[in-house]
């Protein structure tokens, strides 16, 4: 499951060091950020129509689905003759690559007791570590000296390795089924209105018209279509997210809390470089330096989290030391933008990850600790459907205050336009706001975890 996991976290990385050799490939450059926004797009919206499906059909015969749509996407990828066949390609890949991270994490709740389940943090963490450095570093290198292609026929032998792994032990993993129907008009609505609202954040970034008839018109399409889904929550017997699971304050909690961190942190890294670059006057090569050790901040802060949580009584304890901690970071960032060297931003940023990297732990374990088996699936499809639109959000606000505030092609081929201190410290503050999630933990329930994969009968689910 680590392996089909890492096919997900390799891709949101992998890429982009080509994205550049593939518009002087394909042309037709307007498109660019569509490679990246069209897999976001489908991937956020199918996530929580994957973990209903599993809890319906089983583990199992919904990853291979999963992991076989994602490399028939990287194979059109690949060969795409054009970009407008790359970004159809990159769409279908998203329609995959949604199951991969929630199903790797439902199968663990499957397998490891709640109490038990934070010690896979390091494991988990290693993955996403390993993506991180290995995904730019082997991206540049295919892009620079081979060719752009091979960041897509990479997932092949990974995912083919992965569905070979897999094959045996998911014969033998435990599934009980139960009469489920799946709520196909409720499926279509929550598309639709994660596909409106995705497109309506990206269209707002890249052209920084947030006003825009375009933007507004998707932006209202989906509050409608958001609104019908909620209807259907309510009204349909058997909906595609249970109500019970939507009403349970421990998975509401736990879940924005996981949304808030990862849009602080995600959103952090498209602005960091660029920070790095204009106030600290390095080149690109040591900004990456920067998400680097933010990366491994939040590697280390999980991993320990995960070691720590079996043992606690307050479990919630380090995550929210955790959080304090990412914003005094944040808060030396924003007062250190005009006058603060290289290293004390490094210093800053390595802290910040440190400090944000245990609430995913504690927030995954928290939610799955919350409902009963049968609901596993999609409790955790719901978690990570969050945890990718807190991402998309992330993205937007914080691109949208650094990357619309004279990045253009006035900053020449050599460099990014020089940004006034005023805009990143203005950034900064807003990624503290996005620290709301503190708030959100701190009134979380401190459901004691279970050493059992099923609730007790005198427990209840959460």
């Amino acid at each position: 499951m680590l392996t089909a996991m890492l096919l997900a976290a390799l891709d949101q990385t992998i890429v982009a060091p080509a994205i550049v050799p593939i518009g002087r490939s394909l042309g037709s450059v307007e498109y660019l950020p569509w490679i990246v926004s069209a897999y976001l797009v489908t991937a956020t919206a199918v996530t929580p129509l994957y973990g209903k499906l599993a809890d319906i059909h089983g583990r199992r015969p919904i990853i291979f689905v999963s992991v076989t749509i994602f490399l028939a996407g990287s194979v059109l990828c690949a060969l795409a003759p054009s970009m407008l066949w790359l970004v159809a390609g990159r769409a279908i890949q998203g329609l995959g690559g949604g199951g991969l991270i929630a199903l790797a994490q439902t199968v663990m709740g499957d397998l490891v007791p709640p109490k038990q389940r934070a010690k896979y943090a390091a494991q988990i963490s290693a993955v996403w570590a390993t993506a991180s450095v290995a995904g730019p570093l082997v991206g540049g290198v295919f892009a620079q000296h081979l060719h752009w292609s091979l960041v897509f026929w990479i997932n092949l032998p990974i995912g083919l390795v992965a569905l070979w792994m897999m094959n045996g032990p998911l014969k033998d993993l435990p599934f009980h089924p139960r009469p489920h129907r799946l709520d196909v008009p409720g499926a279509i609505l929550v598309v639709a209105a994660t596909s409106l609202a995705m497109l309506a954040l990206s269209l707002g970034r890249q052209s920084g018209e947030w006003a825009a008839p375009d933007v507004l018109g998707l932006a209202g399409a989906a509050l409608v279509a958001a609104a019908l889904f909620a209807w259907r929550v309510k009204t349909f017997a058997e909906p595609l997210i249970p109500i019970k699971v939507l009403k349970n304050k421990v998975i509401a909690r736990g879940a924005l809390a996981v949304a808030c961190g990862a849009g602080g942190f995600i959103g952090l890294t498209t602005i960091i470089p660029v920070f790095l670059q204009t106030r600290n006057g390095v080149g690109p090569d040591l900004a990456a330096v920067g998400l680097i050790l933010m990366g491994a901040g939040a590697v280390i802060g999980a991993a320990l989290t995960g070691r720590a949580v079996p043992k606690l009584k307050r479990y919630r304890t380090p995550s929210l030391c955790g959080f304090a901690l990412s914003i005094a970071a944040l808060a030396g960032l924003a007062l250190s933008v005009e006058h603060g060297s290289f290293l004390v931003s490094l210093a800053l940023l390595f802290l910040y990850g440190l400090g944000i990297g245990p609430i995913f732990p504690v927030g995954t374990v928290s939610v799955q600790n919350a409902v009963a088996q049968h609901d596993l699936g999609a409790a955790t499809g719901l978690l990570a459907f969050l945890r990718s639109m807190g991402a998309a959000f992330g993205v937007a606000i914080l691109g949208a205050i650094v990357l619309g505030a004279g990045l253009g092609p006035e900053g020449g081929e050599h460099g990014p336009a020089v940004v006034e201190p005023g805009t990143f410290r203005l950034a900064f503050l807003a990624a503290i706001l996005g620290t709301a999630a503190l708030i959100s933990l701190w009134r979380m329930p401190e459901r004691p975890l279970r050493d059992t994969i099923e609730p007790r009968p005198s427990e209840g689910p959460g």
